[in-house]
């Protein structure tokens, strides 16, 4: 109903109560340090909220008549934590990146032709995973934002969660077919690429021997 209430552990004491937060509250995450709070509902914009003074302290609006999924805070390479919103485009799922100082949109980049159901960001923001009504598992390099691992139909329904390892080595996701997957993150290599042009160049320099053979000998 788009009660929105923050409570201190143990003691339960309620330190925010937003009684119209959204029309109806889909995802919350809270920043590393604890201090903001972002939430989205199923319309309207993406709200973050300063904990200790109960207020909001800044609305992201979705633009282009996108619509957001899911939330999270992480920290990218180096040290900036960063919020990251799934959202639904006229292509299909997008992960949006926003600075946490000045909130300002910084990218969005093209994930998915279908939506993103679940999305989490692994411990050490490496990895972006995410999850979709197909059942596809996708893990993204926050780095560059492309695709490391795609597991087409890893469930048979819709992916509703996702949670990495404490080490960022595997991913569990759970889907509404009742159904859980542990997914191993392998580390790809970077010297394959490489490798391929040393040949290329061992080759090409064979070829240039061969045609000034021939050239002296006639």
């Amino acid at each position: 109903d788009g009660n929105l209430r923050v409570f201190k552990w143990p003691s339960m004491e309620i330190i925010l109560n937003e009684s119209k937060s959204h029309s109806t509250v889909k995802d919350l995450h809270f920043s590393s340090n604890g201090k903001l709070l972002v939430s989205l509902g199923s319309g309207g914009p993406c709200r973050v909220w300063d904990i200790s003074s109960s207020i909001v302290l800044t609305s992201l609006p979705n633009e282009n008549r996108e619509i957001f999924s899911c939330c999270r805070f992480s920290q990218i390479s180096d040290g900036t934590e960063v919020l990251y919103i799934a959202a639904v485009t006229e292509k299909g799922g997008s992960i949006l990146t926003w600075n946490t100082k000045t909130w300002e949109r910084m990218s969005s980049k093209h994930i998915t032709r279908d939506t993103i159901s679940a999305l989490n960001v692994s411990a050490d923001g490496k990895y972006l995973a995410c999850g979709t009504p197909s059942g596809d598992v996708i893990i993204v390099n926050s780095t560059n934002m492309r695709i490391h691992t795609m597991v087409k139909k890893a469930h048979l329904g819709i992916v509703t969660a996702l949670a990495f390892s404490p080490d960022s080595r595997a991913l569990a996701s759970i889907s509404l077919d009742s159904s859980a997957r542990v997914t191993i993150i392998e580390e790809k290599k970077e010297g394959g690429f490489n490798l391929w042009i040393v040949i290329f160049i061992i080759l090409v320099a064979i070829a240039v021997y061969f045609l000034k053979v021939q050239a002296i000998e006639k």
